[in-house]
C-alpha cells in the first residue's frame, strides 16, 4: 500500500514516501535494519555534540516489548500491538534535548523508510510510567514511542481505523507557515 505525498514542489523520494501507518505486517525485521536505523541516529546533528538521545526498544514477544506497550493510551494500544518492534525515544536534558532527539529520530525514520520499513511515532502513552518502568535516571525524560514495521493490511485495524488508514494525506500549505518580516506575513521567497 502506497500513500505517496502529492506536493506542490518536488521532493526527495523518500520523503514523499514516508508516512505514519498503523496497519504493520506480521513479519520480523531483519537485525542489519534496525542496526542502520540506529546508525542514521547516532549520525544525526546535536548541538555541542552532546547527542543526548538514547532508545529502549522491544521485539515483539519480549519483556521490554510488553512494557512498552502497557505505556501506551488505549488507543494506541489498539493498533499498536500489530508492530513487530516498539521503542521509546528518551532525552537527557539539556537546552535542546528535546530537537536533537527528534532530528535523531528523522535521521531513524528516513533510514527506515531507505529500507522498506514504516515508523509511527506516538505522543499518546505515559511518561512517567516509562520513567518507573525502565528506571529512567534523573534529567532523562522519555518523549516518544514508536512502532516499526512492514506495511500491513488495513483490514486488521478497528474499522474506524481503517478509514484514515485508506485516506489522503494532507499537509498545510506553505503560505501559512514560512512567513518574512514578522509572523504571518507570507514569505515571496515561496
Amino acid at each position: 500500500m502506497s500513500k505517496e505525498a502529492k506536493t506542490d514542489y518536488e521532493i526527495h523520494a523518500l520523503l514523499k514516501k514516508r508516512w505514519s501507518p498503523r496497519a504493520f505486517a506480521d513479519r520480523k525485521i531483519e537485525k542489519e535494519k534496525l542496526q542502520r536505523m540506529f546508525e542514521a541516529a547516532r549520525w544525526s546533528p546535536s548541538a555541542s555534540n552532546e547527542q543526548p538521545w538514547y532508545f529502549i526498544i522491544g521485539e515483539k514477544g519480549d519483556e521490554t516489548y510488553d512494557k512498552i506497550y502497557d505505556c501506551l493510551v488505549e488507543f494506541n494500544q489498539k493498533w499498536a500491538k500489530f508492530a513487530p518492534i516498539l521503542f521509546i525515544s528518551v532525552g537527557k536534558e539539556n537546552n535542546t534535548y528535546q530537537y536533537d532527539v527528534g532530528q535523531s529520530l528523522a535521521h531513524l525514520t528516513f533510514q527506515a523508510t531507505a529500507d522498506g520499513l514504516y515508523v509511527h511515532q506516538m505522543a499518546g502513552f505515559s511518561k512517567g510510567k516509562a520513567k518507573e518502568l525502565f528506571d529512567l535516571p534523573d534529567y532523562h525524560q522519555a518523549l516518544t514511542a514508536i512502532a516499526v514495521g512492514y506495511i500491513g493490511k488495513p483490514e486488521i485495524l478497528h474499522p474506524r481505523m481503517q478509514k484514515s488508514e485508506l485516506a489522503e494525506r494532507e499537509r498545510k500549505k506553505m503560505d501559512v507557515f514560512v512567513f518574512s518580516g514578522k509572523f504571518g506575513n507570507k514569505s515571496k521567497l515561496i
